[in-house]
């Protein structure tokens, strides 16, 4: 995935295709002749979203390692502190705090209150610094990018429980989309949708890109209900369909899931 490409005698590109979350970060570039040599730094950024998560456990059960791999359950890495306050710069206020890529622990507060250390308190990201990895317990602040793919809500003629819209989606030549998808179809792909459906972990979320009234603020972003049921309660569901991927042929079922 990566080349050199030389542009001319001593200078250099770095190539890199097809790039991953992972691939964010800082690249030291040497070139050498003979008895001399240069070196360049080059900072690779990646247009996307931060989003705060915790599981269905509840706030506060991911030690450092558990951060990391829930982040990348739901298409997302963990943040970094840039990344966050790049965030908090663009609006972003959360009262929970997070793991980030660095082991420290961060929250962004744009509107002080006395339930997120006090009224009286600056605006700006809060820092604990850096906290225990193994026995400490926070939630996570997942940073995630550009879609392959397309996120869209699934029209059923009636509500579904998780397993039937794991099937429905599964008919329809799709995936139930991941937290981490949905952020990003929200943010990058402007996506708005006023109907609560279920995503990959069992929570139940909806973009709104226009507040209005009746969609769950005057802000905004994507609204979390929780994590119902999943037997019992009936939503509707966002799949996430790679880019390239036809959707099969529908049978009799369509992209309904089949009744029992």
């Amino acid at each position: 995935r990566t080349a050199l490409q030389e542009d001319g005698f001593g200078d250099a590109s770095l190539i890199i295709r097809n790039v991953t979350l992972q691939d964010y970060g800082r690249y030291e570039c040497e070139v050498t002749n003979e008895l001399e040599d240069d070196t360049g730094m080059v900072k690779l950024d990646l247009e996307g979203v931060i989003f705060p998560y915790h599981p269905r456990l509840g706030r506060y059960t991911l030690n450092f390692r558990e951060a990391q791999q829930a982040c990348l359950e739901q298409d997302g890495i963990l943040a970094s502190h840039d990344q966050l306050h790049q965030a908090w710069l663009e609006g972003m206020d959360w009262c929970n705090a997070g793991w980030l890529e660095d082991g420290s622990v961060q929250y962004p507060i744009s509107r002080p209150r006395e339930e997120c250390g006090r009224k009286d308190t600056p605006v700006g990201v809060r820092n604990y610094g850096y906290r225990h990895k193994e026995s400490e317990h926070y939630d996570a602040f997942c940073f995630t990018s550009n879609l392959n793919g397309k996120v869209y809500f699934l029209k059923t003629y009636r509500k579904l429980s998780y397993a039937e819209a794991v099937q429905a989606c599964k008919n329809n030549g799709a995936a139930v989309a991941k937290v981490g998808q949905l952020y990003a179809a929200w943010k990058i792909q402007l996506l708005d949708r006023c109907e609560a459906g279920w995503l990959e972990d069992g929570s139940i979320r909806y973009p709104i890109v226009n507040p209005r009234a009746r969609c769950g603020g005057r802000e905004p972003g994507v609204r979390n209900l929780g994590f119902p049921d999943k037997k019992y309660k009936l939503f509707g569901v966002y799949c996430f369909k790679k880019a390239g991927e036809a959707a099969p042929e529908k049978g009799p079922g369509g992209g309904h899931p089949n009744r029992v």
